[in-house]
């Protein structure tokens, strides 16, 4: 097939060309301007009353095409679709009802027949994706971003497993360098981007953006090769910091619920892995942790890798009828057996092929098991992704929850398959196991992720430890508590020792019992990227309002309480006392502090009702 590349050669200017729309968000903060002179360029403006600011360009837009030796193509505007609105649930994520309200704009080619480009305007930030017809499928697209190199911006190096920091920088280092999603920019003092993708299928790889020779460009580069009727959508969230993390748009974007959802129970687990890295071949040690489970009155605990080798007492039938007997929902551990495997943890080898997928899973849910966590994955292909989307599938047939680690970030799984409670994709606190880097720079990245990868979806972190791993951590009680708020994943895995936990006062001990791994509403109450975060998340009537310092030094916060609206409440608040001795300080309060002080690395938890 010959390849040709098509260019979105829009030759129609916002202003000058009678039938063409006005392009703008409903609320009318975002528009486009649709510009061709020497090459077609979008660009994306922000509006505040009677003045705009100018963000960004997608200074190449087109699509690779297969049926046609065409080498350009123009297109026209077609049809508009304003005011599209719906609201939609989620079972997991920082809203429970989601409004998805935008303004829809198609142009179609005029040289290719059947290829369009869809452009969707919301109040929070544009979409686009590109369609045609089974007869000129695509096999790839020249979407570029043009971003000013003096904009600060928040980047991850691409790495497959995305565990890598955002370091805060200003343009890129050099041409070819690859980063991952999200990447945010600040545009100016309250405006800001987040560059993601959504909605892929099985016929998709997913992307990542390449840094050009321009300092300014980043160019979508697709994973692998892949030949699609439409591509996934390009997602740039728009405005304050506020509505970048209260965003829903990448799920906005995605498909419905596709599987019977009634089933599904998020919640809190009990981990080994973080304590004891071969505990899971130990039957005494994972009683240890179903007990704790049991104690916090959690419903799940994880058995990780390597417990097709227990022993010391009992083998994995032993585990799930002792879970059983305390009415502990057992999840477990498999190898993807796709990315690394020689030398790497067992069980292989036992989901790669649809036979063995569905003995394994039947057997799993005739057991007693509520869900797997299944481990390295090789990247972003389109093989990948048609794995990752073949076991969301084939677990939901048997009501089994899934985790994937060393995986990709979310791109909108969490509404089509609800059955995917959380995805690693982080440089979380499973890395005090593996290098001493983190230690200095975890307040820091934690402050960062509220702002970058949990914008996007669900984030394994498994936060919330009060010892220490092989590596020491040096942020305080008050701020490990705080992650299990600020970090949002529909199983939230607590990392740290049985004893360690069961070490802690009691209101703590109460905390953890009662704490919800999903959320009605979120709201971002103070923060900068690196530096502080506060974030306020509801459940039914009760709040949660977490802050951590990302800081060396001690930090005064005066939160925006007004999006809580609470006068006279009766709450708890966890922060540190600053004492080696006795870390915690534990207050009833029956008003929100307007000032909060935190210690270095520190953090707070309220819980009101």
């Amino acid at each position: 097939m010959n390849r040709i590349l098509a260019i979105l050669s829009i030759a129609i200017l916002i202003t000058g060309c009678a039938g063409t729309p006005h392009l703008t968000s409903p609320n009318g903060k975002i528009a486009l301007d649709i510009n061709q002179d020497s090459t077609t360029t979008l660009t994306v403006k922000y509006v505040n009353g009677n003045s705009s600011e100018n963000l960004f360009t997608i200074s190449s837009l087109g699509v690779m095409s297969s049926d046609s030796a065409n080498v350009s193509t123009n297109f026209s505007f077609k049809k508009t679709t304003p005011g599209v609105k719906s609201e939609y649930t989620m079972l997991t994520g920082k809203k429970s009802v989601c409004t998805n309200e935008y303004n829809e704009y198609e142009f179609a080619s005029d040289d290719i027949e059947g290829v369009s480009m869809i452009l969707r305007i919301y109040n929070d930030g544009i979409t686009l994706r590109y369609v045609t017809t089974p007869d000129s499928p695509i096999v790839g697209e020249i979407t570029q971003y043009t971003i000013d190199a003096d904009k600060k911006r928040w980047m991850q190096r691409y790495d497959p497993g995305y565990e890598r920091f955002f370091p805060e920088q200003t343009g890129h280092d050099q041409k070819d360098d690859r980063w991952g999603y999200p990447a945010l920019v600040e545009f100016s003092d309250s405006t800001w981007g987040l560059f993601t993708e959504a909605a892929i299928e099985k016929e998709n790889c997913a992307s990542l953006l390449k840094a050009t020779d321009n300092e300014s460009e980043y160019a979508v580069e697709w994973a692998s090769s892949a030949s699609c009727t439409a591509t996934p959508w390009r997602v740039v969230i728009i405005g304050s910091l506020n509505d970048i993390v209260e965003s829903t748009l990448v799920t906005d974007v995605s498909p419905e619920a596709r599987i019977d959802t009634s089933w599904i129970e998020p919640g809190v687990a009990s981990w080994i892995y973080w304590a004891h890295n071969h505990g899971s071949k130990d039957y005494q040690i994972l009683k240890q942790y179903i007990d704790l489970a049991d104690t916090l009155n959690l419903p799940y605990t994880l058995i990780d890798a390597e417990w097709d080798e227990m022993s010391n007492g009992g083998d994995i039938n032993d585990v799930a009828a002792y879970a059983a007997s305390k009415g502990v929902k057992p999840l477990i551990w498999y190898n993807s057996s796709t990315g690394w495997i020689n030398g790497a943890p067992g069980p292989k080898f036992r989901l790669n092929k649809p036979e063995d997928r569905e003995k394994e899973f039947a057997w799993l849910e005739n057991n007693g098991f509520a869900g797997v966590k299944i481990d390295f994955f090789p990247g972003d292909g389109q093989a990948t992704m048609n794995y990752y989307i073949d076991l969301l599938e084939s677990a939901a047939k048997h009501h089994l929850l899934v985790n994937f680690h060393g995986a990709t970030v979310p791109r909108g799984w969490q509404r089509t398959y609800p059955n995917l409670m959380s995805v690693e994709g982080v440089y979380g606190a499973e890395w005090y196991n593996n290098a001493p880097i983190l230690t200095n720079r975890a307040a820091a990245h934690n402050a960062t992720l509220p702002f970058t990868r949990n914008v996007i979806g669900p984030m394994d972190y498994t936060p919330c430890t009060f010892s220490d791993s092989q590596h020491p951590h040096i942020t305080s009680h008050g701020h490990e508590l705080a992650l299990t708020v600020l970090f949002e994943s529909g199983i939230q895995h607590l990392a740290d020792r049985p004893e360690s936990y069961l070490a802690q006062p009691a209101e703590v001990l109460e905390f953890f019992s009662t704490l919800p791994s999903t959320w009605d509403e979120t709201k971002l109450l103070a923060g900068y990227p690196g530096n502080h975060t506060v974030i306020a998340r509801r459940k039914g009537s009760d709040w949660y309002i977490a802050g951590i310092n990302g800081t060396d030094e001690p930090m005064e916060v005066t939160p925006d309480y007004s999006p809580v609206n609470k006068g006279e409440i009766s709450g708890t608040m966890f922060t540190d006392s600053g004492k080696p001795d006795n870390p915690w300080s534990i207050s009833s309060i029956t008003s929100l502090p307007e000032k909060i002080n935190m210690q270095p690395r520190g953090g707070f938890v309220i819980k009101m009702q």
